[in-house]
């Protein structure tokens, strides 16, 4: 990584005390490339967030919500500084309540409680704040560190975290106590836990396995947004896929860029998101509010074109993958399809686009609806499902492709 882009990272984080935390965040994700923040976070701010480190209260304090907000919006869970962060909560807040049992009030409160917000997956909520105005901002009482309690057991475990991450913080822990001789009163850097004292905690290893290959899975999800996996990465991912589907980690937000760059996910992920909901739910959204608004590629129309064969049972046994997208989706994914190419035969026509994404777009779609038809999907005759089509076909018939759909779907009239 270059050194221009870490010194940028090193004067982010000596001067912006004054900044709210959302904005430092936003500021670092600007400076630092998508595949490089990771190792940066690693490298740069973990060890700002290490209990022994001389770093001022406001920094630490904004190192921890810079390193939620790299996983923002998907849940905690899967944050790769969980424990880390959890881990540096649990010294913190016992370094406060010693203090306490003083009579005194300790100066890391305020950081304590930070952490608690961001473990309960309530960062968002400091966001507008600066690091300096949570450092000053006295705290009432029953926000002291004494009163701030989380289940070490959502938050212990170390399997879904990166083993570098991991290793580092442990490496340093460890060090630690050969110089100092002390001996932790909880020892949360690891998941050997005795049978006596919690059998429900024991993590046999095999579920051990299956775990880090689920956390590495959600890994390559998210670097599936911004690149195209390779084919071991798609070998790794792709047994899991129904997996992480289930777990609920994944957001509606990241469809639109998984599909865009590794189409080939998109069906199994879109089925498994689908068969995840239960019939209680009026909809399977937000995940099928996406559909209608891809543009009209042939990815795109790849992906719907496997949905709505796709007879997998959904919603307790209700309705098909096929069915509920043919519902919900279909008659707005053409509405929309429409527009936007009406829009980019708008933009050609006033020179503000040279290319022919109008024409293939075009084309494209009709052979996409002209399948559904051959398909049984939609029915020529039905004013409903093809009166947009028609006359979308009608207007470019001197498309190939658009004046063939249009005599099939004028003979359904008849």
């Amino acid at each position: 990584m270059a050194d221009p882009v870490r010194a940028s990272v090193k004067h982010l984080l000596t001067r912006a005390f004054m900044l709210p935390c959302s904005t430092a965040a936003h500021a670092y994700t600007q400076i630092v490339q998508p595949t490089s923040r990771f190792q940066l976070a690693l490298d740069a701010l973990l060890p700002l967030l290490d209990p022994n480190t001389p770093a001022e209260l406001a920094q630490r304090i904004l190192v921890a919500f810079l390193l939620y907000s790299l996983y923002a919006p998907h849940p905690m869970a899967i944050n790769p500084f969980k424990s880390v962060l959890f881990m540096t909560f649990m010294k913190e807040r016992e370094k406060a309540v010693n203090v306490a049992q003083t009579g005194e009030v300790s100066p890391n409160e305020q950081l304590v409680w930070v952490l608690w917000k961001i473990l309960k997956g309530d960062g968002n909520d400091i966001g507008p704040y600066s690091p300096s105005t949570l450092a000053r901002s006295p705290l009432p009482p029953k926000l002291r560190a004494t009163n701030l309690i989380l289940d070490e057991s959502l938050y212990d475990t170390v399997f879904d975290i990166d083993d570098a991450n991991y290793s580092y913080y442990q490496d340093n822990q460890r060090l630690g106590l050969a110089t100092s001789g002390h001996t932790p009163s909880a020892d949360f850097s690891s998941n050997a836990y005795s049978s006596d004292d919690d059998p429900r905690r024991v993590i046999t290893p095999g579920a051990d396995r299956q775990n880090e290959r689920i956390a590495q899975a959600m890994k390559l999800l998210l670097i599936a947004r911004e690149r195209v996996l390779t084919l071991s990465e798609q070998r790794i991912l792709n047994p899991l896929i129904p997996e992480l589907a289930a777990s609920g980690m994944i957001a509606s937000l990241d469809l639109s860029a998984i599909i865009a760059n590794n189409p080939m996910l998109a069906h199994p992920l879109f089925v498994g998101l689908l068969d995840g909901v239960n019939h209680d739910h009026n909809l399977p959204a937000p995940f099928l509010e996406v559909l209608p608004y891809l543009p009209p590629s042939l990815s795109t129309f790849d992906l719907l074109g496997r949905l709505l064969r796709d007879q997998t049972p959904i919603m307790n046994g209700v309705y098909t993958v096929a069915s509920i997208v043919r519902l919900e989706v279909l008659g707005r994914f053409i509405h929309e399809c429409i527009n936007w190419l009406e829009r980019a035969e708008a933009e050609e026509r006033e020179g503000l686009i040279s290319d022919d994404r109008f024409v293939k777009g075009a084309q494209n779609l009709c052979r996409f609806y002209h399948s559904l038809i051959k398909l049984g999907i939609v029915d020529p005759a039905s004013d409903a499902d093809s009166t947009e089509m028609t006359h979308f076909s009608l207007r470019n018939a001197r498309f190939e492709e658009a004046n063939a759909l249009y005599r099939v779907l004028a003979m359904g009239k008849f």
